[in-house]
């Protein structure tokens, strides 16, 4: 049985990933562009276009705890916000 996934909307891999100091970027429609790069805090990074992140001029940042409770807030909060811009 495979495991349930963490977002309904993005392909996010499980705390552990980022626990492990793995960065991950992922877009939505080609436009709605993220990054989430852990250090002491999983920062979250927003950012529109076909451009990468090195290149982009980033739109939004947040920061969530490295833990399961900040893990869990930060899929929320990244669903709600690719929401919140498409409907």
């Amino acid at each position: 049985m495979a495991a349930k996934p963490v977002s309904e909307l993005f392909p996010i891999p499980r705390l552990y990933y980022f626990e492990s100091g793995n960065t991950y970027t992922g877009s939505k429609s080609q436009t709605f562009n993220y990054k989430i790069t852990p250090s002491d805090v999983l920062k979250v990074e927003i950012w529109h276009g076909m451009i990468c992140s090195e290149k982009a001029e980033i739109e939004i940042v947040k920061e969530f705890s490295l833990d399961q409770s900040g893990f869990d807030e930060m899929i929320k909060w990244l669903e709600e916000t690719w929401l919140k811009e498409n409907n």
